[in-house]
């Protein structure tokens, strides 16, 4: 995806409280969601949506790329509870060091 196109895709928004949280992304009247428990030093991503009108487009890896990258950030561990998120793991074998020992 080129950087044009990426500047015109809705943000990936993130709330977060001391359990855990949830990246987003408003898709008009619907919404992408990836949720997470916090426990440890661990991110565990244990639900992605994508409604099916967004289906095949990015969003939830989009929001996968910013679950890894706050979590290198901040020193997090990611356990791929998820199977969309457990398959992006399998296809990114970089991301290895991320995955609980």
């Amino acid at each position: 995806m080129s950087a044009p196109d990426e500047a015109r895709l809705p943000p990936v928004n993130h709330d977060r409280d001391a359990q855990g949280g949830r990246y987003w992304i408003a898709l008009g009247e619907e919404e992408a969601e990836m949720t997470y428990r916090l426990s440890g030093g661990v991110m565990a991503i244990d639900h992605t949506f994508s409604p099916r009108s967004a289906r095949g487009s990015g969003v939830a890896a989009r929001m996968v790329l910013r679950a890894v990258g706050d979590a290198r950030a901040e020193g997090l561990k990611i356990l791929p509870l998820c199977s969309y998120v457990a398959a992006q793991f399998a296809r990114h074998p970089d991301w290895s060091d991320l995955l609980p020992a």
